[in-house]
């Protein structure tokens, strides 16, 4: 427990006859990027908005630095930067006279906020373009500077609730670099997402929430084993791979292979440790490998597998 900066338990919310949420529990390291993700009424927002303080749970409760979150607990919501999907900035205003009126409302003041202002500025990449005004900014500015406003009052807990839509791929990559970057130096960060790719490069875990159930978390390596997915691989032959394909079935980390003609279909535990024997063999039953493409199973695979359904649907 000493180093969980968030924990949820049990979190459950009904709307009506409605169980939106149903007994949610996980927790982030400090330092560690987690993902949650989940189709379109998973209850991502409204698992978000009550371990932020802004909805109160029916049941269960959520700690943060170690603090019990509730709608009026003002200590542990200080130690969060929610930075909402919708822009919460003043377009009239420059982005640093936006993080000036932010920082002021969360109590920085004098040379403290100044410093702070020039931080998290850089962080986000925009320090060349403090003195603009927020709606001449691009899409991807304008959500560079919505973090950057989450970052001001150096929180120990970042959520981020999907940060990089409708952005240039520019400015997508500059605000993957500040995350990961943020991570490095310790802060803990909670990730919605509704790309696939993001959350493998970002999220040391992640969690898949369907239906308002959390139905598997873990590393991407973990969630792959939970699920029994194995790597595919594809080799095209210049001649008959049946005499390949009963060759390979004596290898343990084959599980199983099939050939058709010039063409042979592998599943395997271990790509790694599958490819030289593969050739080995290959040359020993005398057919000739012309091509060989590997799939590796990926979270898009584990999620379709636990929800059926795409993480845009």
């Amino acid at each position: 427990m000493a180093n969980h900066v968030l924990v949820c338990d049990g979190l459950r919310k009904r709307f009506g006859d409605r169980v939106v949420v149903d007994g949610v529990s996980f927790h982030i390291d400090e330092g560690e990027t987690y993902g949650l993700l989940g189709p379109n009424g998973a209850g991502k927002t409204t698992t978000i908005s009550m371990l932020c303080g802004l909805l109160a749970p029916d049941e269960g409760t959520t700690e943060v630095g170690g603090v019990t979150m509730g709608p009026s607990a003002l200590e542990a919501r200080a130690l969060i930067g929610y930075v909402p999907q919708d822009l919460a900035l003043y377009p009239d205003l420059s982005a640093k006279e936006n993080l000036a009126f932010f920082g002021k409302l969360q109590g920085l003041r004098g040379a403290d906020l100044s410093e702070r202002l020039d931080e998290v500025l850089e962080v986000v990449g925009l320090a060349e373009r403090a003195d603009e005004r927020i709606d001449t900014y691009s899409g991807g500015m304008k959500r560079r500077a919505n973090i950057a406003v989450g970052l001001l009052h150096r929180p120990r807990l970042l959520v981020l609730d999907e940060p990089t839509v409708g952005v240039d791929p520019q400015s997508r990559n500059a605000i993957l670099e500040a995350i990961a970057a943020l991570g490095g130096e310790g802060l803990s960060v909670l990730y919605t997402t509704h790309y696939m790719e993001e959350a493998e490069r970002l999220c040391h875990r992640v969690g898949i929430l369907d239906e308002g159930r959390l139905v598997a978390q873990g590393t991407r390596a973990e969630l792959v084993a939970q699920v029994g997915e194995k790597a595919r691989v594809r080799v095209s032959t210049g001649n008959d791979a049946t005499p390949l394909a009963g060759a390979l079935e004596t290898l343990g980390t084959v599980v199983e292979a099939s050939s058709s003609g010039g063409a042979l279909e592998l599943l395997v535990d271990d790509t790694r440790s599958v490819l030289a024997p593969l050739v080995e063999t290959a040359e020993r039953v005398g057919v000739d490998i012309s091509s060989i493409d590997v799939h590796e199973p990926d979270l898009e695979s584990v999620f379709l597998h636990l929800t059926g359904k795409a993480l845009r649907d």
